[in-house]
């Protein structure tokens, strides 16, 4: 009898090991099973399901990197950002050696708008893995978006020494070398991103946008004429396209007749565009700009009046934008209605966003009323909201002209003297620095 008891006190703790053994392998396949559901669900696009899933599988398991990837990725899918980040927060910790969870905590704090969280995410993948060139450009969007365009550049670089194929990668060095005014290489890059990658949009919307900048009409239209006809149906290309034949016609360097030719395929494209969306102020307010480079290339009174009549509809509302009023304005002044069009160009110089080129307008008119304190107002304002730098010497000599004739001197010399701090020969400046020099008036009397 002992023999037997012995024996089954020996056989005891084999069975109890049987069963910790049998119960851990079912959790194991509850565990594999919920996981399973979860995959299931999201390639059905059930993502409540696939997080119900999910999380039986974090219970089951939860130190479970792979699961609380899943339930982030979910999460992700469905827009909960800040439910994704714990579960890819939880992930690393629990993988400290895994990049993917890394990547995407990234991804999500960059949805966010936490860029410097973003940030963190990104390197630390790249501390595991020094060659992923697409982590790197995603740390190089993160930077430039934050506003640190060197560190951006620098990174968009280091992105493109692990693939020089990486077209995104280009198209951001592209960005940063724009905003550091190193056009020409700024250019080749942008070209770069759209010969890797035709389909990136958005590479070709900025080299269109620099070529314009950099006046270089033929170019622009080229790109841009690509553009409108990736998607025909996209209002806002065909838009872009007339612009980009309005500037063109208003580049007084230009013959009349090409200044004229382009001034009447704007007016087409831009018909067009009213035709197809005759409710669109942009539409409108593009295609009178249209009109008014007619007019200004040679066109008669009649151009005049189409602008106006074009943008009659929007002006109507009560609403317009500030850049609508000014166009509008434009027109009402080239038409001689002055009265009106200061009205229209101070509304324009009070909505917000500004149009910039509504205080230009503004400044104008109100000079040709005599209201000369109202004009160098809105000069000075145009200079501090933000001005083109290439016309700063003939803004800065109006403003000086504008104060000797509110008989404002210490302003007017102020003016001059940041003027010629631009121009140094600029001879209308140094004549009015002469003319300041001697203690006259305005009028001419001593």
């Amino acid at each position: 009898m002992k023999r037997v008891l012995a024996v089954l006190a020996a056989a005891a703790p084999a069975a109890a090991g049987l069963f910790a053994y049998h119960a851990v392998s079912q959790r194991d396949q509850d565990y594999r099973s919920a996981m399973a559901r979860g995959e299931q669900a999201l390639a059905q696009g059930d993502t409540l399901g696939a997080v119900e899933a999910f999380s039986g599988a974090i219970a089951l398991k939860p130190g479970s990197m792979l699961a609380y990837l899943r339930r982030g990725e979910t999460y992700r899918r469905q827009r909960t950002l800040e439910a994704a980040a714990r579960d890819f927060t939880t992930a690393a910790a629990l993988d400290p050696g895994a990049t993917r969870p890394l990547e995407e905590l990234g991804d999500v704090r960059s949805d966010q708008l936490r860029l410097d969280e973003a940030a963190d995410a990104y390197q630390r993948h790249l501390k595991l893995d020094d060659r992923a060139a697409r982590v790197a450009y995603k740390l190089a969007v993160v930077r430039y978006n934050a506003g640190d365009n060197a560190a951006a550049l620098a990174t968009a670089e280091l992105a493109l020494r692990l693939d020089e194929s990486l077209a995104a990668a280009h198209y951001v060095r592209g960005l940063a070398l724009r905003d550091a005014e190193r056009q020409d290489e700024a250019e080749r890059a942008l070209r770069r991103a759209v010969a890797l990658a035709p389909e990136l949009v958005a590479a070709r919307e900025e080299l269109a946008d620099l070529l314009g900048a950099l006046g270089r009409r033929p170019e622009e239209i080229a790109e841009r004429q690509v553009l409108a006809q990736i998607k025909a149906d996209r209002l806002d290309r065909q838009i872009a396209l007339g612009l980009a034949h309005a500037r063109w016609a208003a580049d007084a360097r230009e013959e009349t007749a090409v200044r004229r030719r382009q001034a009447e395929q704007a007016v087409a494209i831009l018909r067009a565009a009213v035709d197809q969306a005759p409710d669109s102020a942009a539409a409108r307010t593009a295609l009178g700009e249209a009109w008014l480079a007619l007019a200004d290339a040679g066109g008669d009174r009649e151009a005049l009046v189409q602008a106006v009549d074009a943008l009659s509809p929007v002006i109507a509302g009560g609403q317009a934008a500030s850049e609508s009023l000014a166009v509008y304005g434009r027109a009402l002044a080239r038409l001689g209605r002055l009265d009106e069009a200061e009205r229209l160009l101070q509304q324009a110089a009070s909505r917000y966003p500004i149009a910039l080129e509504a205080l230009l307008e503004y400044a104008e008119v109100a000079e040709r009323q005599h209201q000369y304190d109202d004009a160098r107002a809105a000069l000075i304002r145009y200079e501090k909201i933000g001005s083109d730098p290439a016309g700063f010497a003939s803004r800065a000599l109006r403003i000086a002209s504008l104060s000797w004739l509110l008989r404002d001197g210490a302003a007017a010399d102020e003016w001059v003297r940041r003027g010629l701090d631009r121009d140094a020969r600029n001879p209308s400046m140094l004549a009015l620095r002469g003319r300041l020099a001697t203690p006259s008036s305005p009028d001419g009397r001593r």
